[in-house]
């Protein structure tokens, strides 16, 4: 951990074990953290905590992680704070789910203990940095992606974005009209290394799609390579 204060992590999950085990481990690696074991009590906790990223169970009882998730979303105080999702549930469909509802990661049980605190590292460095390094401004295509207060704009309107989709926008949009890998994209938007996880890549760029409508058909899937944001003669420029 770097200088200062430390990172603050929620970790929500209905098994005692579980949150016990992170508790501990997140600690020794610097981080101030908070456990709760009642989903029902997440929001409230949020905003009392105020916390830099949250871990949360999928699956528990009466309120879902996924549902948590979407009401931090809608929450003015809590919808950029980064989301890692915990579940049992491998499908690639419950991935897609779990990144749709505004998560920024997803991690299966069982999990590594070392790869999970390196990834909730990653999140929070990223996020740190996108004020900072962010360029100032971005237009293309109808989007404004503005470094200075972290917002993206479609032709006026408000996108919401997670960290991790604002950067991978950025970085498309910033480097429009080249190839950008999925290692590449992965090394620079993720941090990891080229072979973990490239379907992460993918999951990302349809989720950031969907939510850009029609302007998402600016961002091409390049076959065998991986994706470019359309070069625009018009309304393409940074400021």
């Amino acid at each position: 951990m770097t200088a200062g204060l430390p990172k603050k992590i929620l970790v929500v999950d209905d098994e005692a074990d579980v949150t016990g085990l992170l508790s501990y481990n997140l600690k020794a690696k610097g981080f101030a953290v908070e456990t709760l074991n009642d989903p029902h009590q997440s929001i409230g906790r949020m905003r009392a905590f105020g916390p830099d990223l949250v871990i949360l169970d999928v699956m528990m009882p009466e309120l879902s992680g996924i549902q948590v998730c979407r009401l931090m979303r809608a929450d003015p105080a809590l919808k950029a704070v980064p989301v890692v999702f915990l579940t049992a549930k491998a499908e690639e469909h419950d991935r897609i789910l779990g990144l749709e509802s505004g998560a920024d990661d997803y991690i299966c049980k069982p999990f590594n203990l070392k790869e999970l605190v390196l990834r909730v590292q990653s999140i929070l460095r990223r996020s740190g940095e996108n004020a900072v390094s962010a360029p100032k401004r971005l237009q293309a295509g109808g989007i404004v992606v503005d470094g200075e207060r972290h917002e993206v704009t479609l032709h006026g309107n408000p996108i919401e974005l997670t960290a991790t989709e604002f950067k991978l926008l950025s970085l498309l949009i910033e480097r429009r009209g080249r190839v950008q890998t999925r290692p590449q994209l992965l090394e620079t938007v993720w941090e990891a290394q080229p072979d973990i996880q490239t379907r992460t890549v993918d999951m990302h760029v349809q989720r950031l799609r969907s939510k850009l409508g029609e302007a998402g058909k600016l961002i091409e899937t390049v076959r065998g390579f991986g994706y470019r944001f359309r070069a625009t003669e018009r309304g393409s420029r940074t400021r």
